[in-house]
């Protein structure tokens, strides 16, 4: 099938990029308000782009109205200062919690139930429990004409490592049960391997669908389900 870009909504779009874009890591981004209230947001339009200094990217979309900027970036925008925790298992439920729309006014920690640690280098708290995370400050925010859709910039300048995790100078991320975004749901990434695989290795693997650790139906999507919206937040806690 060949679609034309140009024939296509929002909704549409983002539906085939996020299915299209996998596994995608999550940056679970601490903020605070210039009045101090805390915020938590999971995106997944994340990346690196620089080693020296150490720079990574966040993509964020408007809220599910498709009209009004999502607090997390308000926060950025405003603070110029912001926190990337990593997404694992054992915190699941909380990130899951923290994609909701919560009011600017509701401290999301408290709302979700997360715990902070004051960071080292700047003023957003780290989420306590996060193997992993990078203190930032931003280096330049690139806005799309329509100013609802924005992309961030930020300078790492202080990594958290998990003591246990440092080995030699490198992550020993073996022992971490990341988790990554496919479409609207997520996956956990617990297996490594390098090449030449055995090619029945590689037909065994490749012949088979995607197992589901939930025990929904087979072909389940919350695409499909009244509380998804384009926009990366959901519009129920369940």
């Amino acid at each position: 099938m060949i679609i034309d870009s140009a024939d296509l909504d929002v909704k549409s779009a983002y539906k085939l990029l996020i299915g299209s874009v996998i596994p995608r890591p999550i940056a679970w981004v601490s903020t605070l308000s210039t009045e101090g209230v805390g915020n938590l947001a999971p995106i997944s339009f994340f990346t690196v782009v620089g080693r020296k200094p150490p720079r990574i990217s966040l993509s964020f979309q408007p809220r599910s109205d498709g009209a009004t900027l999502k607090d997390s970036f308000v926060n950025i925008r405003d603070t110029g200062e912001f926190v990337t925790n990593m997404a694992t298992l054992p915190q699941i439920e909380g990130l899951n919690r923290s994609a909701f729309e919560f009011e600017p006014d509701v401290d999301e920690f408290d709302a979700v139930g997360l715990e902070k640690v004051p960071s080292e280098a700047v003023r957003p708290p780290r989420i306590k429990g996060a193997p992993i995370a990078f203190e930032c400050t931003v280096e330049h925010i690139f806005s799309a004409p329509d100013g609802l859709n924005n992309a961030v910039w930020g300078n790492v300048v202080r990594f958290y490592i998990r003591d246990d995790l440092y080995v030699g100078g490198r992550i020993d991320f073996g022992a971490i049960a990341p988790v990554g975004r496919l479409a609207a749901e997520y996956t956990l990434v617990n297996n490594a391997f390098g090449t030449p695989l055995d090619p029945e290795v590689i037909k065994e693997h490749s012949e088979r669908r995607m197992e589901r650790l939930d025990q929904k139906d087979t072909y389940y999507s919350p695409i499909d389900t009244p509380h998804w919206s384009p926009s990366g937040s959901t519009t129920s806690l369940d």
